[in-house]
């Protein structure tokens, strides 16, 4: 089932890419950057294979994701900014946020000020949602673009470059192929695991 489901990812990712070139990057990456979790472990090293192929640039693929993430971010970050905090007081029982939630965001950002979301755009999985709660605590836009692309960009860069210097291999040598199925594996499964212990956390809380 989840090598079905990597299979299907990477299948698409690789279509995008081809079909778009660096345009199909950015979108990739914007989607990943709007809070739906589809894994830049994945779309980047795709397109570091490509370049590996010489159809593609690595500090283009590398810009070409960071400012997709730039463009993802805009939309996750305008819908924390207006009105995101008040809905999810009114509405947030229902996908199981609170006002805890509000105040672990606003503290975050109180001891990290801007520098949150750099750090937070070179974490797994958190750089996904990172946007939302920055538009909720009000942080500016311009600063929050600013720190958004270059946290992403040496993201992206690393990811592409992994791709690149493996692409040679990449149908030659069964035993790499492997591996990396498995890390995408991993990857999965790092997002499910999470997912499920924020669901498990949030259903003891309400549930004491």
């Amino acid at each position: 089932m989840l090598s079905d489901i990597i299979e299907f990812l990477a299948t698409g990712i690789i279509a995008v890419i081809d079909a778009m070139g660096y345009a199909g990057v950015a979108l990739l990456m914007a989607i990943e950057s709007a809070c739906i979790p589809l894994p830049s472990e994945i779309i980047m090293p795709f397109a570091g294979y490509l370049v590996s192929t010489g159809s593609m640039n690595l500090i283009l693929v590398a810009t070409a994701g960071a400012i997709g993430c730039n463009l993802g971010s805009e939309v996750a970050y305008l819908v924390g900014r207006h009105g995101g905090r008040t809905a999810i007081l009114r509405w947030g029982r229902y996908v199981l946020l609170d006002a805890a939630d509000l105040d672990m965001a606003d503290r975050f950002f109180a001891r990290f000020g801007n520098a949150a979301v750099f750090i937070a755009r070179l974490l797994p999985v958190i750089r996904t949602f990172i946007a939302l709660p920055a538009g909720i605590v009000g942080m500016k836009k311009v600063p929050f673009h600013i720190y958004t692309f270059l946290g992403s960009w040496p993201w992206c860069f690393a990811l592409a470059y992994v791709g690149m210097a493996l692409g040679n291999e990449w149908h030659s040598n069964p035993t790499l192929s492997t591996w990396l199925h498995r890390f995408d594996a991993l990857i999965i499964l790092a997002i499910l695991g999470l997912g499920g212990l924020f669901l498990w956390h949030k259903l003891h809380k309400r549930k004491a």
